[in-house]
């Protein structure tokens, strides 16, 4: 066995020896007194935060010098080479100078051990680092990218996969994980939409929701957890222009009614740590912020758990224009109760000479490493700090054969038929010669998405290895890529080939889309359609007359209002992961009935975005007879594909929408039933959506707003009541003075398979 239990040295026992019992701590000259962390005067910046083992973590802080103690707040990141980890003499002295409470980008039993042993053996005090890593669809076997995961609609699903994703990261040694991003973003010019769930915050929230408690268990002391990161704290998903780390500038009202909502359900569901956000909001950068991290996350909340910076966010405050010098950061990013420090070692370098003059209270640092202490009894470490350092478990764990096979499962729920004229899809697999064609079509590396953690991408199933997989040996299936995936090479040099391919083929695949780094963190674009030559291909592969089916892989929706126009099947298959192709494969031939939902409103073009499903009716709402009323001249209001669409194989008939009752008070309740039937002849799933609207109030009302929803499954001609209770509380807004009400008045329901589609009834709040 090669289960890890190195020799603890001198410090480290005396340690836990002080642990096995409480105890009241005087004040010495490397401590305070433990009752300054469970109080504050009324001109004290600290928070009182419920510690779960506040005796234990004021023996330590008792032990600890201003230099350890802000050692703990510091969180810089491990490298890696081709060959493996790398640690670096610098690294390797800041750990022996307890100036590290944590490293990121480290993982694998080997490389997290010899860190730890550093970090337990050769220090004064023995504290144990934590190790965290970008874990955010999948560790070594990848899922789908999360806006691709949330089109399932099925929490549930990707609960699982976060505790699959939580099993391999725990075995790899890692302690914590930088995920969920929880941010709201109805801008697909945005990057970073790729790892968000969309446009609504009740899926936002649920999803969410969902993921943390994947990761964290019911217990984190079980060493096949790890703690989850509610991120970024707050409204980063609406920079101007859509342009990564720019300037967002919303209402109050907006960020309580719409980007606040999912970090409130993290905290309700347990989440351990938060992550501040680039962008400012109201003037003053996240990072620095009073009202984001005190006054609503610390005390309306109640949230006690540690927040750590994005990286390197201290520093940016002043380019920001906000902090006069790193000292100055230092200060308001530790009174705004801002824990741990990644990257900048602006903590690290400022903290003690700002404590030394007075300008800092020791105690707000000690609250802040006392918080970072905590998780750290709460994982365990302090009991067996290699408790994760088990060579037999990460062998034995990853890349397990049932994980692989819930990959596919997760990936073929994840994929959205856009479109299928006249029952192009499914495909015969006796077709006789299968062309697929484009960048996409044989590529290993850019199914794996963006923050693809510890993936290989030489694991990945292509589209071309899954249809090969799929059919039978007599089919004949070439291959050509006709074209390059960039956003900069318009050559159409590989054109002739692709052509004369199509021409010799019964059904061409065409393969096309973004590269997995076309989208993600700084990788905003002002263009979204089909980058380089692609759209020029498709168009000249459509006149050759052979039928074409267009499979889509990109981590945004694209401009594809041609393809709409004119291919007769489109498959949006985003980044699907390890099992990509043998996942596209089993829709395209049926094995797999689509059943997937967009969670953002797909636009007809980058000129409508933001274009979201919750807008407000203005005044002078459209009307194609008036002139003077709000629309575009150019173009239709409305998006290629609506919030919550998705084709089938077969098809679906809703009827008999009924109220439990006709009015309710403002406490009161209802049930909302309606009857879905398969009406085709085949099974399938289909995701039924339930919507309110408001439709007078004091401060006007979004014209729809998801209230809840299901993923049922029927067999042809089977009929199923789908129930969903609606109480009055869910109904509640912000009034002018943002205090939630529910004011008397008619609110309409509807429901149906996606917002644009739908049964209405309606009821009145007394």
């Amino acid at each position: 066995m090669k289960n890890i239990r190195l020799h603890l040295t001198a410090p480290i026992l005396l340690l836990l020896s002080m642990l096995m019992f409480t105890t009241s701590c005087d004040t010495t000259e490397a401590g305070t007194q433990s009752d300054a962390r469970v109080s504050r005067s009324s001109d004290s910046p600290v928070r009182f935060t419920e510690l779960r083992h506040p005796e234990k973590v004021d023996s330590v802080l008792a032990l600890m010098t201003m230099e350890e103690k802000v050692g703990q707040l510091n969180l810089l990141s491990s490298g890696f080479a081709e060959t493996g980890p790398v640690l670096s003499e610098e690294y390797r002295d800041m750990i022996f100078e307890s100036k590290l409470g944590g490293v990121f980008n480290a993982h694998t039993v080997e490389h997290t051990l010899e860190l730890q042993r550093i970090a337990v053996e050769e220090t004064r005090l023995g504290i144990p680092l934590l190790f965290a890593f970008d874990v955010i669809h999948g560790h070594r076997t990848i899922f789908p990218v999360p806006l691709a995961e949330s089109a399932t609609w099925d929490p549930g699903l990707i609960k699982k996969a976060s505790r699959i994703s939580a099993k391999e990261a725990s075995a790899a040694g890692l302690h914590w994980t930088f995920t969920p991003m929880i941010d709201i973003s109805p801008d697909p010019r945005w990057g970073r939409i790729v790892e968000s769930h969309g446009e609504d915050p009740l899926l936002n929230s649920r999803f969410g929701v969902a993921r943390i408690e994947g990761f964290q268990g019911e217990d984190l002391y079980d060493v096949t957890t790890i703690m989850a990161t509610a991120k970024h704290f707050a409204a980063y998903g609406v920079p101007e222009a859509g342009r990564d780390y720019n300037t967002v500038d919303i209402s109050e009202r907006t960020l309580r009614e719409v980007h606040l909502p999912p970090f409130k359900a993290a905290v309700d569901a347990g989440v351990r740590t938060f992550m501040t956000a680039f962008n400012e909001y109201d003037g003053v950068p996240a990072t620095g912020s009073d009202f984001l991290f005190n006054r609503i996350l610390r005390d309306e909340w109640g949230f006690d758990g540690f927040v750590v910076t994005d990286y390197t966010a201290i520093m940016e405050m002043m380019p920001h224009g906000y902090a006069r010098d790193e000292a100055h950061a230092a200060e308001l990013s530790i009174n705004a109760n801002v824990d741990m420090d990644m990257m900048s070692q602006i903590f690290l370098n400022e903290l003690p000479g700002l404590v030394e003059q007075g300008i800092v209270k020791e105690e707000q640092v000690d609250m802040a490493v006392a918080r970072i202490l905590d998780m750290k009894f709460d994982l365990g470490l302090f009991d067996d700090p290699y408790r994760y350092s088990d060579y037999d478990r990460e062998t034995e764990t990853i890349m397990r054969e049932d994980f692989l096979e819930f990959a596919l499962e997760v990936a073929q729920k994840s994929i959205v038929l856009l479109k299928n004229e006249d029952q192009t899809l499914p495909l015969s697999k006796d077709t006789g010669h299968i062309a697929v064609i484009g960048p996409l079509g044989d590529n290993q590396y850019d199914l794996l998405g963006s923050w693809s953690a510890a993936g290989e991408w030489t694991d990945n199933v292509t589209l071309l290895q899954g249809i090969r997989n799929a059919v039978p040996e007599n089919t004949r299936v070439s291959y050509t890529e006709g074209a390059k995936l960039d956003l900069h090479d318009d050559s159409q040099a590989g054109f002739d080939e692709a052509l004369q391919l199509a021409r010799q083929a019964d059904v061409v695949i065409m393969a096309l889309g973004e590269g997995r780094h076309m989208s993600g963190e700084a990788a905003s674009r002002t263009n979204i359609d089909l980058p380089g030559a692609q759209q020029e291909l498709l168009e000249a592969i459509h006149e050759t007359g052979t039928p074409v089916v267009l499979v889509l892989m990109a981590g945004r929706p694209l401009d594809i209002r041609w393809a709409d126009e004119h291919i007769p099947a489109i498959v949006n298959a985003w980044y699907l992961g390890t099992r990509s192709g043998d996942a596209i494969a089993s829709v395209l031939f049926g094995d797999h009935n689509p059943g997937g939902k967009l969670t953002i409103s797909w636009p007809y073009n980058v000129g409508q975005i933001p274009n979201y499903y919750y807008a407000k009716k203005t005044g002078r709402p459209i009307d194609p007879d008036q002139r003077y009323t709000s629309k575009f001249i150019d173009a239709p209001n409305a998006p290629l594909y609506p919030f919550g669409y998705g084709l089938s194989y077969t098809s679906y008939e809703y009827d008999n929408l009924r109220l439990s009752e006709s009015e309710i008070g403002n406490t009161g309740r209802l049930t909302v039933s309606v009857d879905v039937t398969n009406t085709g002849d085949r099974t399938g799933d289909e995701i039924v959506q339930m919507y309110t609207r408001k439709m007078v109030a004091s401060v006007t009302q979004p014209v729809r707003q998801l209230r809840d929803f299901t993923r049922i499954t029927l067999e042809p001609g089977q009929t199923e009541t789908v129930t969903f209770d609606l109480e009055a509380g869910q109904l509640q807004y912000l009034d002018q003075q943002l205090e939630p009400v529910l004011e008397p008045g008619t609110v309409r329901v509807y429901v149906g398979p996606n917002v644009a589609e739908t049964l209405e009834a309606s009821f009145e709040v007394r």
